[in-house]
């Protein structure tokens, strides 16, 4: 049961003790979330995306910006994002809006990441369409032969995006469909806590 007057006045607070609760209770993929963009002419698109960092300003992932995710984020960078840790009947439903990452940042994320996923991020035009298996197996070959060794450099299209929340809704699943819904909204500088009905 969620109970408003026992949350954080932080919703990153309580976001991160349920997420840790996720993690300890093996929920699959408890970071995947499903990030929500729209395009220029108003079609929603949602594909999921690896939570990569959560600090104060925000839930980071990163990507391609030449990916469709990429070019609705750089014409409209309003998004939703939604973590389901079904196995605990929990929802996380967050909107805001998403900045690119400074290069130092991204830099560090890319370093950290296996050698097969550098070669990848190069490799693939993401979204793009390919004639087929081979050419993306093609395109790797050449990346290796590109960087036959040692570190490989971020690619200039890979970056990373943080999205600073505006509103955090809590959903907690009860029997009978009555379901705890608590929603945190950006208020006169702070958090305002509110009840919604199932």
């Amino acid at each position: 049961m969620l109970d408003a007057t026992e949350l954080p006045a932080d919703p990153l607070e309580q976001f991160r003790a349920w997420y840790e609760e996720a993690v300890a209770a093996a929920a699959p993929e408890p970071n995947a979330m499903l990030l929500s963009t729209v395009s220029p002419d108003g079609r929603p698109s949602a594909r999921y995306v690896l939570l990569r960092g959560l600090d104060p300003d925000g839930f980071a992932f990163f990507s391609h910006t030449g990916s469709r995710k990429g070019r609705e984020l750089a014409a409209n960078p309003r998004v939703a994002l939604t973590f389901g840790w079904l196995t605990l009947h929990r929802q996380v439903r967050i909107e805001g809006a998403a900045t690119r990452l400074p290069a130092a940042a991204c830099d560090a994320y890319f370093d950290s990441r296996p050698r097969g996923s550098q070669i990848g991020a190069w490799a693939s035009p993401q979204s793009a369409v390919l004639a087929d298996r081979d050419e993306l197996e093609r395109r790797v070959a050449e990346v290796e032969t590109r960087f036959p060794e040692g570190g490989v450099p971020r690619p200039p299209e890979w970056c990373g995006w943080i999205v600073a929340p505006e509103e955090i809704e809590f959903w907690q699943g009860r029997r009978d469909r009555l379901h705890d819904r608590l929603r945190y909204r950006r208020a006169n500088g702070g958090w305002l806590i509110e009840r919604l009905a199932p």
